[in-house]
């Protein structure tokens, strides 16, 4: 939160964790595992849950509360390894809230694909159990809407706490913002590269 960087190697690394956390953490080195596709320090048969706060906003499924999830079975990631987002979807927030900065960063997406002529909308949505191409190669599977939290909220760089910008999404998407993809296959892309829905 500070701004300190650490690396694997240093030593009091769990204790500035923890420091930094408010709770007890520990960054462990494991044998190297492997989870559909996706090479991971983590073994395939860890299993580990996260939580997630709800602050209380009309139009969330929860409210003022803490819920937990399971994470893949193996691996770092939240829900899935790529959440990919559409320039359709921050036009139509900035839409219906004006004064809200959505900015890109806030939601930390993989990939931004820009859609012609300023569209707005939440395209994305429509893509659930499709297959995205990404320039030649690469192939994403959508597998689902990406329920964004109050990390979103927060301030970060020049972007102020704005808990506006959950707010909006919870009352126009179910606080959806943007998709998640598994990988089918993989590959370099560029920015600027065609974008293709099968």
């Amino acid at each position: 939160p500070d701004g300190t960087v650490v690396t694997s190697e240093q030593s009091g690394l769990n204790q500035a964790i923890s420091k930094a956390l408010n709770r007890e953490v520990t960054l462990a080195a494991t044998d190297q595992g492997h989870v559909a596709g996706v090479q991971s320090s983590v073994p395939a048969s860890w299993t580990a849950t996260a939580e997630e706060y709800w602050p209380d906003i009309e139009g969330l499924d929860y409210r003022d509360t803490v819920t937990d999830f399971a994470l893949p079975k193996g691996t770092f990631f939240d829900c899935a390894t790529v959440h990919l987002l559409t320039t359709a979807t921050l036009n139509r927030l900035r839409d219906f809230y004006p004064q809200g900065r959505f900015e890109v960063q806030r939601f930390r997406p993989n990939i931004v694909v820009e859609l012609a002529s300023a569209e707005k909308g939440f395209m994305e949505n429509a893509w659930i159990g499709h297959t995205l191409v990404l320039g030649e190669v690469v192939r994403l599977h959508i597998t689902g809407l990406c329920p964004r939290c109050v990390m979103t909220t927060l301030p970060q760089g020049d972007l102020p706490r704005d808990p506006g910008i959950l707010r909006t999404a919870a009352q126009h998407n179910q606080a959806n913002v943007g998709v998640y993809a598994a990988v089918v296959r993989g590959g370099t892309i560029r920015r600027g590269d065609p974008v293709r829905l099968e």
